[in-house]
């Protein structure tokens, strides 16, 4: 069985602007920027650095800034269904704690969203990553586990319902 995650890691932008989003914004600190001139596994030369941010539970996120192979494309805000990375807040009034450091500190963030089993705020980062902080409601676990009960048929019924669309998904591109 694995253990739990050790890092997400995604690209950057620039390491010092993640950094300062990070650190001084998030309060992440910063704990390894190793400096790199070959791709890693391949040997060619492919300058970058991998920084990486801990995390209270000893997990971390990391990023790669490697300019010499980035475009702007990379950058562009992604849809949260596309991907984004969910911190946990200690409580719901933390979780507005955070709110309001980051409305001081100019960062633009909406919510607080109900999802029902936890409440959360958005924002992206410098990169065009979504950032969302979230905090469990008192009965998260009950919820969940509640959830857990029917999932499988919830997948079961889903996976019936929207395989048409998915098999032109999954298909083949045309030569």
């Amino acid at each position: 069985m694995l253990k739990g995650i050790h890092h997400s890691a995604f690209r950057c932008r620039d390491a010092e602007e993640t950094r300062a989003f990070y650190e001084d914004v998030l309060g992440l600190p910063l704990k390894a920027a190793l400096a790199f001139e070959e791709e890693p596994g391949s040997g060619r030369p492919h300058p970058y650095v991998h920084i990486f941010f801990a995390l209270p539970d000893g997990n971390f996120i990391a990023f790669f800034d490697a300019p010499d192979s980035a475009t702007e494309a990379h950058f562009r805000p992604a849809h949260g269904f596309d991907r984004h990375i969910a911190f946990e807040a200690g409580s719901e009034a933390e979780l507005m704690e955070w709110k309001a450091k980051l409305d001081a500190a100019g960062v633009p963030c909406f919510g607080p969203i109900d999802h029902h089993f936890v409440r959360s705020i958005y924002m992206w980062d410098p990169n065009g990553l979504q950032v969302e902080i979230t905090a469990r409601v008192p009965a998260h676990d009950a919820i969940l586990d509640a959830e857990a009960a029917g999932a499988r048929d919830v997948l079961a019924g889903w996976s019936a319902r929207t395989a048409d669309r998915k098999s032109a998904l999954k298909a083949p591109a045309a030569a």
